[in-house]
């Protein structure tokens, strides 16, 4: 089922035909300067007003990705009508909806953003938030058919939420992959609670607000994230979308360039700057790097997912299980080298865990971990009654291959969203994944907080005396 928009007809026309005749409007505009855009760019800063004020300021971004070919468009694009706190939010539907036509919803590709980032599902947020829905047909009109898109309203971020957000996407984005950032620069005027030039409404404030704003986008310009979020913070400038530029910022290579194509403010076509907001597009091409390659590949994936599925149906049958009738991938596939892993089983029908257990020491081949250990999450958990039989249609199986845990000096070298961590105090231990504390949300010490409960000890434990090795997992699910 496709999410329709909720402002066509509003923000933008509400009809192809009315759509089409205003870009082809646009088209007539000078295209940006070729020295200001690369070949084939990948970042794009688009502003999300109504097509009145920004449309043909976005479309001077849009247009400069018209015609290339994409897998996958990711939007961030900021919350105005919901409070969310250390989270990005994606939407349930499979598709969305415009008077263009339907996009795909990239499930897979937000699927395993949730591994290593703290995002959470809700429609509800993404037919309020016009901020994204504005790009999508701008984005059929410069690409036409044949992408998907990967929404994400992106919430308050604490600085470790930002991390585990910036380095999941820069994990996951690759050449295929075209990133736009929702944002509107300053807003001025008395109801946005920021006049520092005055109030009398002249040209010169609109000059020295285009100052202001030229600061902040040269600091995107040289992709200086640490530099961008210190001014936002000096100067209370009123860009709406200031955490998803920072959060695009983060998760670029050093050395990374944008340019700024075009730049205009809603009240240029009066003259009239009591009250008017200021719109930048701003192009630019990335070359991502990994943080590290897939250790298993997609045959060994499937195969370790086929034998934890078959291996639980199986124990909770009460039947023989014999890993011999799956086709194995080769004798020198990675499912046959000694690692640890976990199997972790989710109940589709209410979200929530329903059973995990591992191992994380390399003690056998990881066929061999996968195998006894979904059997040990469905039947023996003690948390959980064993799975029954008519549950089983309802279960995700995850599996998650380990790398070897290593000591490290201190609970401050801990990455959260890379690294799964253990601690070992007074005879006390607990474990978590590295997923864990994408999925809660949660900051460092909460993340230590609760790993030190698990352990049976006070929340504050941690803080002295416990020791930490930490592991990072390849993490996959049905």
């Amino acid at each position: 089922m496709a999410l329709a928009s909720t402002i066509a007809g509003s923000w933008y026309p509400g009809s192809e035909s009315e759509i089409r005749r205003l870009a082809d409007s646009w088209e007539k505009q000078p295209p940006p300067e070729k020295s200001a855009v690369p070949q084939v760019p990948n970042v794009l800063v688009l502003p999300h007003a109504g097509w009145a004020y920004s449309g043909a300021v976005a479309w001077q971004g849009a247009r400069c990705v018209k015609g290339a070919k994409y897998d996958r468009v990711v939007v961030l694009a900021p919350s105005h009508r919901a409070w969310i706190e250390n989270r990005m939010v994606a939407p349930e539907s499979a598709a969305v909806s415009t008077p263009l036509g339907e996009i795909e919803i990239d499930r897979d590709f937000l699927d395993r953003l949730a591994l290593v980032a703290p995002v959470a599902r809700n429609d509800k947020v993404h037919s309020a938030e016009h901020s994204i829905q504005i790009e999508y047909p701008l984005l059929q009109l410069a690409l036409g058919s044949g992408f998907k898109v990967a929404p994400l309203v992106v919430g308050s971020l604490g600085a470790d939420q930002m991390g585990m957000c910036a380095r999941a996407l820069a994990s996951l984005v690759d050449e295929r992959t075209l990133l736009v950032v929702s944002s509107d620069f300053t807003h001025y005027g008395s109801d946005f609670d920021h006049t520092p030039y005055g109030t009398d409404g002249g040209k010169g404030v609109r000059d020295k607000v285009a100052a202001a704003d030229g600061f902040a986008l040269g600091l995107i310009a040289k992709c200086d994230a640490d530099g961008f979020a210190a001014h936002i913070r000096r100067t209370g400038a009123t860009i709406c979308g200031h955490l998803p530029v920072e959060l695009a910022l983060r998760s670029f290579p050093s050395g990374s360039a944008l340019s700024c194509v075009q730049y205009a403010t809603s009240g240029d076509a009066d003259g009239e700057y009591t009250r008017f907001v200021c719109y930048a597009a701003v192009v630019g091409r990335v070359e991502w790097q990994k943080e590290r390659d897939a250790v298993l590949g997609d045959e060994a994936r499937a195969y370790l997912l086929s034998v934890a599925r078959k291996s639980m149906e199986c124990a909770v049958r009460g039947e023989r299980f014999d890993v011999q009738k799956i086709p194995s991938p080769g004798s020198d596939s990675p499912v046959f080298r000694k690692m640890g892993a976990f199997v972790t089983l989710n109940d589709t029908t209410t979200g929530s865990l329903r059973g995990c257990i591992g191992e994380i020491m390399p003690m056998r081949p990881l066929v061999g971990a996968v195998v006894a250990r979904a059997v040990d999450s469905a039947l023996n958990d003690p948390r959980f009654m064993p799975v029954t039989e008519r549950e089983l249609a309802n279960i995700r199986v995850e599996v998650s291959a380990l790398t070897p845990p290593s000591p490290v000096e201190s609970w401050r070298d801990i990455v959260l969203g890379r690294d799964g961590m253990t601690l070992e105090k007074d005879g006390h231990f607990a474990v978590f994944l590295p997923q864990v504390a994408p999925e809660q949300g949660w900051d460092l010490e909460t993340t230590l907080s609760y790993l030190s409960q698990k352990a049976g000890l006070p929340a504050d434990a941690w803080r002295e005396g416990a020791k930490f090795e930490t592991f990072q997992a390849e993490v996959f699910h049905e």
